[in-house]
């Protein structure tokens, strides 16, 4: 078939465009594209399970389709892009003959795991939605993997009666870890999980070692929240006393948030750090870094169509910030003169705003020291009724049925 236009493109030639760019340096946050992985990327059929789209878009390699939105137009379910799919399987590590269960169901995902399984492995995908599941039965049927079990569940849950897995990939945001997923795994299990830690979301691979769950990689990414009983939502901070500055928090929001709605009305301290970074230069470590070490933090996202005064983030969307009673303060970065790199900064305001920027910066200046350009910290997960002296880190993040530990490496 010819080539010369992208209608006329075959979709084998839209799966190979897509692996090609799946290949490149950088492309999956560090992982490298195993050959098992590319192979089944290769085979299966993504088109078929994005029959909304056209060619280009469901080969998108950063990009999802969304399938089901709610009446507000929030995405309920997708086909996450390529990009995530390919990086956590590739922590994953599924390997022939396996048992897998897929908690979040779609299809193609399912798909991509039972070529890795072989026929000799065994794939389960599980889903709250019966719509959701349905349509992937539909669609794996069409697609030729029919031997996939889609089961309609809560995902919490896991699947006990068909336990132990060897590998549980999640594939919706989740905030905690239900004891389920530890116990349904076999004693040297793998769980790839979407998790949700201070309001930053990364793909944890988890190696289970007894009740801990240890984890060897945490790669940034975004999903659909989880429904049902796992569900958990953010709480949402007005700065502004309506909604054009929002500040959102896992927990420990303030008690009383109209402490901050002269502050933002008030004079801002502006303080540069001095610390640069290239403008492609993965900063993961860094986010998990302020989250972990300094207190208050949440995320600021602004109404970009708004006046929201001096508040004035560098991206409206998406910026690191942090507040202490009356104060509260953001990142923001600007470009170095040459327009190479960008230097951090921080804008602050409130009583405190001034030692708040410093603090920040002080941060900052340490992560620049110790930790840049590291392996990040050492993520483990811990039954919830273990005793801190039993704990090993840093940091720790309680959640209902895990503590969360990170432990950064100790720097020169």
């Amino acid at each position: 078939m010819a080539e010369t236009a992208d209608k006329t493109k075959a979709p084998e030639v839209w799966r190979r465009e897509m692996v090609e760019a799946l290949k490149a340096p950088g492309a999956l946050n560090g992982m490298e594209l195993p050959a098992r992985l590319e192979r089944a990327l290769l085979e299966v059929p993504r088109h078929l399970f994005a029959p909304g789209a056209d060619l280009e878009a469901a080969h998108s390699p950063f990009t999802a389709v969304e399938t089901k939105q709610d009446e507000r137009g929030v995405a309920l379910s997708s086909v996450s892009a390529p990009q995530v799919q390919a990086m956590m399987l590739a922590q994953a590590r599924v390997e022939p003959g396996m048992r897998v269960l897929e908690l979040g169901s779609g299809g193609y995902n399912a798909a991509l795991i039972a070529e890795l399984a072989g026929p000799s492995g065994h794939v389960a995908s599980v889903d709250i939605d019966p719509e959701v599941t349905e349509r992937a039965r539909k669609l794996l049927a069409e697609a030729g993997y029919p031997q996939v079990q889609v089961v309609t569940a809560d995902g919490t849950d896991g699947l006990p009666e068909q336990a132990p897995f060897d590998r549980i990939v999640v594939t919706a945001g989740a905030w905690d870890i239900p004891p389920a997923w530890r116990a349904q795994l076999t004693g040297t299990g793998r769980l790839v999980v979407p998790l949700r830690m201070r309001s930053l979301t990364r793909s944890v691979a988890f190696q289970r070692r007894g009740e801990r769950l240890v984890g060897d990689s945490a790669l940034i990414c975004g999903f659909v929240p989880m429904q049902g009983a796992g569900a958990r939502a953010e709480q949402v901070v007005l700065a502004n006393g309506d909604e054009s500055v929002g500040l959102r928090f896992d927990d420990g929001a303030p008690a009383d948030p109209s402490l901050l709605d002269n502050a933002v009305r008030g004079p801002r301290t502006e303080v540069w750090s001095g610390v640069e970074v290239g403008r492609q230069e993965p900063v993961m470590g860094l986010q998990l870094y302020l989250a972990t070490h300094l207190s208050g933090f949440c995320l600021m996202s602004v109404d970009p169509e708004a006046d929201t005064g001096p508040v004035r983030p560098s991206n409206p969307y998406f910026s690191m910030a942090a507040v202490q009673g009356d104060s509260f303060a953001y990142l923001l970065v600007r470009r170095t003169p040459d327009g190479e790199d960008v230097e951090y900064g921080v804008h602050a305001f409130g009583a405190r705003g001034a030692e708040l920027a410093d603090e920040v910066c002080g941060l900052l200046a340490a992560w620049d020291r110790l930790h840049r350009g590291g392996p990040g910290p050492q993520i483990t997960a811990y039954p919830a009724s273990t005793p801190d002296e039993e704990l090993e880190g840093d940091t720790v993040i309680d959640k209902e049925h895990v503590r969360i530990t990170l432990a950064w490496p100790k720097g020169a």
